[in-house]
């Protein structure tokens, strides 16, 4: 049962690697889309991964469409978004033998296609303070993740 995390275009290299630390610990696959807002040798992420990140299951794509083209042999796909109408508790995350959880870059979320093309396959994590628009993407992904795992334990 895999577990994939997919970071599209993300922009802040410490939540690259703290997404990295969490697919480590919860033995998830990286999954990063090109363009990345920082360099991969940057001191930074290897930082906010601590010592863990030269054992992170890394993949980069070049482009969105050269995952694409890979993504229906991953597993079943769940896009995090806060336009999202369904919350992620109601989503089987852990149902299927594969999952993949998709994320957005930090301040624009998921292109406007992806929305489209996807639409009854996004999700989005409560917020009940009209003070907060959005979560943290590393923190998002460590909810994501763990839900899965705590799904899967039935």
């Amino acid at each position: 049962m895999a577990t994939h995390v997919v970071l599209v275009h993300p922009e802040i290299h410490w939540n690259t690697g703290n997404a990295g630390r969490t697919c480590l610990a919860a033995g998830a696959t990286l999954h990063l889309i090109e363009p990345l807002g920082f360099s991969l040798r940057e001191r930074e992420v290897k930082r906010a991964g601590l010592d863990y990140w030269e054992h992170v299951d890394l993949h980069t794509w070049p482009n969105w469409d050269a995952f694409e083209h890979e993504l229906p042999a991953l597993g079943d796909a769940y896009f995090f978004s806060t336009k999202a109408t369904r919350l992620f508790w109601d989503a089987p995350l852990g149902a299927s033998a594969d999952v993949v959880l998709v994320f957005g870059r930090e301040t624009g979320g998921l292109p406007r296609e992806l929305h489209e093309r996807y639409r009854d396959r996004f999700v989005k994590m409560p917020i009940l303070s009209p003070r907060v628009r959005s979560l943290n993407l590393s923190t998002s992904v460590a909810i994501a993740v763990y839900e899965v795992l705590r799904q899967r334990r039935g």
